[in-house]
């Protein structure tokens, strides 16, 4: 595999996996780590940035809801936003800490744009728990963190 397709196709799946596709850019992530081909560093800001870039997909279709939640195609049930809806005003923006969660966390990023969370409090909040996310995965993957 090219270093281009290589990061390429893991920009493109950790985008994915932050929407409501079903995904798994941590699979492609340890592959690639395993691989010992590719700068484990790039790898994880690779797909810090896809999944960030992800979530703000998620975050305009909130600013959009009462257009389109009633789409079939809408990622999100009622039930799933309301339940999203209540952490956010729990936890208010620091709730966007758990963005990297599975089953909760696209909900969330989700919830930020229905409540109208500025952009860039929105992008800093999710970044760092997106990147810490893949820094761990890298971390187990590599032997220097044990569970």
């Amino acid at each position: 595999m090219t270093s281009i397709a290589a990061y390429g196709g893991l920009l493109l799946i950790s985008f994915l996996a932050a929407t409501f596709f079903p995904a798994q850019s941590e699979i492609m992530l340890t592959g690639l780590l395993v691989a010992g081909d590719f700068s484990v560093v790039l790898l994880v800001i690779v797909a810090s940035i896809g999944n960030t870039l992800g979530s703000v997909v998620n975050w305009v279709i909130g600013l959009q809801v009462e257009r389109f939640k009633h789409k079939r195609w809408f990622p999100a049930t009622p039930a799933q936003l309301d339940r999203a809806a209540g952490w956010y005003h729990r936890w208010g923006r620091w709730s966007l800490l758990l963005s990297w969660a599975p089953f909760i966390g696209d909900p969330l990023t989700l919830a930020a744009g229905i409540l109208r969370e500025p952009l860039g409090s929105f992008l800093i909040l999710v970044a760092i728990a997106k990147t810490v996310r893949y820094i761990v995965v890298a971390a187990l993957t590599l032997g220097i963190l044990q569970l």
